[in-house]
């Protein structure tokens, strides 16, 4: 296990986004938490949202006076690889679980949850890599409530995997989900609902000088804003669909000969898939020049590319949440998602954005172009999609969500 190193960030900063009823809450619950140790354990500390998520959550709580840490699992290639393969299953896709592969994944997760040394009052486990720690913790802090933050799409699970996680699942004291429906297959005492946020003063999110967008502009050569841009920024994962966007981007072309597609993917840590589907898209998409395929861009560069294309495509298959479609929509830039996940609770169908079922390359495709074929249309979906966040999908919201399932957890006075 290794604690990630992580920026200074300051609840004060966000008062210009936020608010300041939101802020007074947010040192409220604070100060009920304020003898509380937290400690955070996922799997990647780069390179996915649940990262992203806790680079700016966990120093907000100690800036906020909880004292909060953030471990991250030590493994190897064999452990990720099972993980991963319980990832697709949860989500209704996968290779057969093996009693190689469950070996594999219980020696990992208990030799990590041996190296944790400190004591907490609550520990908070992202996602299935860790759950399998669970019987060192209790054992170490029995008195210690254990929460699951599942941040995975559970509508359709196959049933060898969740029951595998259920072994875990049902020893945890509190489970939180990105979507009310993700939990209907799992047995937890109780759950709570917390909508993911985006952070807007980080890198990829804060406003940009004229001279820094172009400066940026720079790092996405050859692609050019004098032509129509549409850009999909996802991890390369088969569950995001890049093959359905660039059938979406063909569509589209036959009515807008000039349009460019960027697809933009970084490399999760404990994902062994990403390479290789990145080759594959890069493979695919080799012979049209207008195609960019890009790579671990850094998050400045993402932020100019959201916010100079015309629009912004997540065409998902399955999606847990799918915070890109708020950080295009915080940036003005409509979105043509798929209706799945989480994705339908941040795009309001012909209002900031469009939605289209998953396997629908065509409806996608017209969306796209009657998008670029209506400039106004384009800055009024912008406008409604950045408020639309700012109500709804910015970080202290999230942290007020979280710190009051903490204090419930922990049967706390508010």
């Amino acid at each position: 296990m290794h604690a990630p190193s992580l920026p200074d960030r300051s609840i004060e900063a966000y008062a210009a986004v936020s608010g300041r009823d939101r802020l007074e809450r947010l040192r409220s619950l604070a100060e009920a938490l304020e003898a509380v140790r937290v400690l955070h354990v996922n799997s990647t500390a780069a390179g996915g949202g649940v990262a992203e998520l806790l680079r700016s959550i966990v120093p907000l709580c100690a800036d906020l006076g909880v004292d909060t840490d953030w471990l991250v699992m030590d493994a190897g290639d064999d452990f990720f690889e099972v993980t991963k393969a319980m990832h697709n299953g949860l989500q209704g896709s996968g290779a057969r679980l093996t009693e190689e592969m469950k070996a594999t994944y219980r020696t990992v997760t208990e030799r990590n949850a041996a190296e944790i040394e400190d004591e907490y009052d609550l520990v908070v486990i992202h996602d299935p890599q860790p759950l399998g720690m669970i019987d060192r913790l209790e054992e170490r802090m029995p008195d210690a409530p254990i929460v699951w933050r599942c941040h995975v799409d559970l509508t359709d699970p196959s049933e060898e995997y969740l029951a595998f996680v259920s072994e875990y699942t049902n020893r945890v004291d509190h489970a939180v989900f990105s979507r009310s429906t993700y939990g209907d297959e799992i047995d937890v005492p109780t759950t709570s609902i917390v909508y993911p946020s985006i952070d807007p003063l980080t890198a990829k999110n804060r406003s940009l000088d004229e001279e820094t967008v172009v400066s940026e502009c720079d790092n996405l050569d050859p692609l050019s804003f004098d032509a129509p841009v549409v850009a999909q920024v996802s991890r390369f994962d088969p569950w995001k669909d890049q093959f359905g966007t660039l059938e979406t981007y063909r569509h589209a072309r036959e009515e807008i000969p000039t349009l460019q597609l960027a697809l933009v993917g970084g490399m999760a840590g404990d994902d062994p898939e990403g390479l290789e589907l990145y080759e594959r898209v890069a493979a695919e998409a080799v012979d049209d020049p207008n195609v960019h395929v890009l790579t671990d861009l850094p998050d400045a560069t993402v932020n100019v590319l959201q916010r100079r294309s015309d629009i912004v495509v997540q065409k998902s298959l399955r999606e847990g949440f799918g915070l890109v479609v708020s950080e295009a929509l915080w940036k003005r830039t409509p979105v043509v998602g798929s209706n799945v996940g989480g994705i339908p609770l941040q795009v309001e169908d012909g209002r900031n954005g469009y939605l289209v079922e998953p396997d629908d390359v065509s409806s996608a495709a017209d969306r796209v172009v009657t998008l670029l074929k209506d400039e106004n249309r384009r800055r009024s979906f912008g406008e409604n999609g950045r408020e639309y966040v700012r109500e709804r999908f910015l970080l202290p919201r999230q942290l007020v969500d979280c710190l009051d399932v903490f204090v419930e957890v922990l049967d706390l006075e508010r």
